[in-house]
């Protein structure tokens, strides 16, 4: 195996897209439209008023899609407001999302890109 030197990312931020079932294909597409790399999407139950509103006022399950988009902080701001319009998340009951500041991401990233940034980095 060929060993490499960790490459910590520390100007990134995850954001958290939670959407009724079915949203999260179209999501994504916004999200990658945007310039992120991609999402990850994951099912979920969500309980809340309207699901205790149905029949006898027992709880209903409402099945929920996350995604999981790590972006740098340059790309935040385009990448979540692109979401929100793509998700509808202004009408009530679609959903919410959210940005969290990770404090370090590690992936892999190709040598080409590494060697650009380290030439950028003496300049």
């Amino acid at each position: 195996m060929e060993e490499r030197e960790l490459l910590v990312l520390t100007d990134v931020s995850l954001i958290t897209c939670i959407v009724q079932r079915g949203m999260a294909d179209e999501v994504v597409a916004a999200a990658t439209g945007a310039g992120a790399q991609g999402g990850t999407v994951y099912f979920a139950r969500g309980y809340g008023i309207r699901e205790r509103l149905g029949v006898l006022g027992v709880a209903i399950e409402a099945e929920k899609e996350v995604i999981l988009i790590v972006v740098s902080d340059e790309q935040a701001d385009l990448v979540f407001e692109r979401i929100y319009l793509s998700a509808k998340l202004g009408t009530p009951g679609m959903g919410m999302m959210f940005v969290s500041r990770l404090e370090k991401a590690a992936t892999y990233i190709p040598r080409e890109v590494i060697a650009n940034i380290k030439l950028q980095e003496k300049e």
